[in-house]
């Protein structure tokens, strides 16, 4: 098998679909050893704000000299992108190896079981958990969790923390209506003695946090109670009872960005007593060149790029360029999947006055005959990507919506603009 093929072995469980249940990976995990047990790892769970989260804390972990795995989704660029060691993509010939070892398990489970086939998600996060776990073991191990938690396929392993960075009313067909039950099953990762921290602001999410971490006996640490972000213009504090690290700077923007590294700068702390190497000044030194991709990411000076994909994240974007960039023109680009609430995404995005959509080739991006026909409209994204020839000083670019469109987006201007801060590749 060579790495083309193991990619199609893994992708073709797509047509699996979402399967929310824990049954099926704690089969497969059995047969393989259980190889999950054998990691130490923090879990992170929330709407938006996990990968970045995830990130900072690689970046901090890496930069103090321990050898730390992630795992993430979705991918940007390239689908090892998910499965990642101090910020290097796993080798073609590991994953390769790796699906070597899973396959015979994914096939047997249907046959041998009253259980329905693997899905695609379930497959890598059991290839993730094979990898940290017993082929290549590291010191520490970052896992986003994908759709939810409770009856997320990672929620098969004891977290030494777990990161809530926010809830946000997404996937409401498998996760519930409200931001109460959204908030239940995320926080249903949280284990007996567990650190749970978290930045939610939503009374009704944070009763049931404060509920729950009661029941699993977990220490609590919350942003704006138990810890702080002191905002100081380009710089933040952050403390902790009579811990303080002054002056920390972020590679990148926004109240959010601060909000997801004072998390991981928490968890970081908790895990100080087991990672001595964590100090201070390592924290303030691997924020702040800390970049993460498709996310308020420059390409140049006048052109950024951020996955918003649903309502909590456009009005986060909303308010980083109200903030930051009210002096500029701003245009943008706006392109998303058939499952997301695209009328309150753009009435949003259209305090701005030039705003325009398209879609992308992807299952379910949103034809343009779907668009309120309100909005400007391109066919293909990059017509509208020749207008950055013609830009004045005042013009300022943002590309968003779907990170699957991203993605896209991203591949195009990679070949004409060099990301020198982008690890991965």
């Amino acid at each position: 098998m060579n790495y083309q093929e193991a990619l199609t072995w893994i992708q073709d469980s797509l047509k699996f679909g979402i399967k929310p249940g824990l049954e099926r990976m704690t089969w497969m995990l059995e047969k393989l050893g259980n190889p999950q047990r054998h990691i130490c790892g923090i879990h992170v769970v929330g709407t938006n704000g996990k990968g970045s989260t995830v990130n900072d804390l690689q970046t901090i972990f890496s930069e103090a000299g321990y050898r730390v795995g992630t795992f993430i989704s979705p991918y940007i660029i390239d689908f090892r992108e998910r499965i990642s060691i101090n910020g290097q993509m796993i080798s073609e010939r590991d994953l390769v190896y790796l699906v070597q070892l899973a396959k015979p398990v994914v096939e047997r489970l249907p046959l041998e079981t009253d259980l329905e086939a693997a899905t695609e998600f379930e497959i890598i996060t059991l290839l993730m958990f094979l990898y940290f776990g017993k082929v290549h073991p590291v010191d520490l191990v970052f896992i986003e969790a994908g759709m939810g938690g409770l009856y997320d396929s990672t929620n098969v392993f004891k977290a030494q923390a777990v990161i809530c960075t926010s809830i946000g009313l997404d996937h409401q067909a498998v996760l519930g209506e409200t931001y109460s039950d959204i908030a239940q099953q995320k926080v249903g990762v949280l284990k007996e003695g567990v650190p749970f921290i978290f930045a939610e602001k939503r009374p009704d999410v944070k009763a049931f946090f404060y509920q729950k971490a009661k029941e699993t006996q977990s220490s609590i640490y919350e942003l704006g109670n138990t810890f702080y972000l002191v905002d100081k213009g380009e710089r933040f504090d952050f403390i902790c009872g009579n811990k303080k690290i002054s002056d920390i700077k972020l590679a990148m923007q926004g109240y959010h960005q601060r909000s997801n590294a004072a998390l991981a700068i928490m968890a970081s702390l908790l895990l100080q007593e087991h990672f001595p190497k964590v100090t201070d000044t390592v924290i303030q030194k691997s924020l702040v060149h800390n970049y993460w991709i498709g996310r308020t990411e420059f390409i140049k000076d006048n052109l950024m790029i951020d996955g918003a994909h649903n309502n909590e994240s456009v009005a986060v974007l909303v308010e980083l360029l109200k903030e930051q960039y009210a002096d500029k023109k701003i245009h943008i680009l706006f392109a998303a999947i058939n499952t997301k609430p695209i009328d309150s995404m753009l009435k949003q995005l259209n305090q701005f006055t030039d705003l325009t959509v398209t879609t992308f080739s992807y299952p379910n991006a949103l034809p343009l005959k779907d668009y309120p026909q309100i909005y400007k409209q391109v066919r293909d994204f990059r017509l509208w990507l020749k207008r950055l020839s013609k830009a004045q000083r005042d013009d300022f670019y943002v590309i968003t919506g779907s990170l699957y469109f991203i993605s896209q987006v991203r591949k195009v201007l990679l070949k004409n603009e060099e990301i020198g801060y982008n690890r991965l590749y």
